[in-house]
């Protein structure tokens, strides 16, 4: 049995016993015909709802339908079966003739991506090089420095040991 969403099927015990107990408070002998089955509305809030979304083909179909019609009301009956307003009409013929088959088709949300620049691999390969460059750059600078202080050391050394002999 398809049972409509935010309802609650009782059993018929249920309902006579519901049916029982009311008139048993009122006191009344009245006969009431029970139907088999009592349909309750079930107090839940019903989901959030959500944006229908059509596709390019049915956009097309609906406006071949619709450009089809020539008697009086028959778009009026064509919107009423699909479940359709007159202004999904205008907007879907306008974006026919615009021609674009983009306006068709279901948009993505969001933010549009950045196209890449062509030259942007290049650029990261030469700042990978700058970078491994400077590092070789600044350790020879180092060694040089290096090199200077020993030889400092070795002529103050030197300096030395003939200052000694000359004595």
């Amino acid at each position: 049995m398809n049972e409509e969403p935010g309802l609650k099927t009782v059993t018929p015990a249920e309902g006579r016993a519901a049916e029982r107990s009311e008139a048993e408070r009122t006191g009344a002998g009245v006969t009431v015909r029970r139907p088999e089955v009592v349909v309750v509305a079930d107090p839940e809030v019903p989901e959030k709802a959500r944006r229908r979304r059509f596709s390019a083909e049915y956009k097309l179909r609906v406006l071949q339908e619709a450009d089809a019609c020539s008697e009086p009301g028959e778009i009026g009956a064509l919107l009423r079966r699909e479940g359709l307003y007159s202004s999904h009409l205008v907007v879907w013929r306008r974006q026919r003739e615009e021609g674009t088959l983009q306006g068709l088709k279901p948009r993505k949300r969001g933010r549009k991506p950045e196209p890449k620049n062509p030259l942007a691999h290049r650029v990261a390969q030469l700042e990978r090089e700058n970078q491994r460059l400077q590092k070789r750059l600044k350790q020879a600078e180092m060694i040089i420095d290096v090199q200077k202080k020993v030889s400092q050391i070795l002529e103050s050394q030197m300096s030395d040991e003939s200052e000694g002999e000359s004595e």
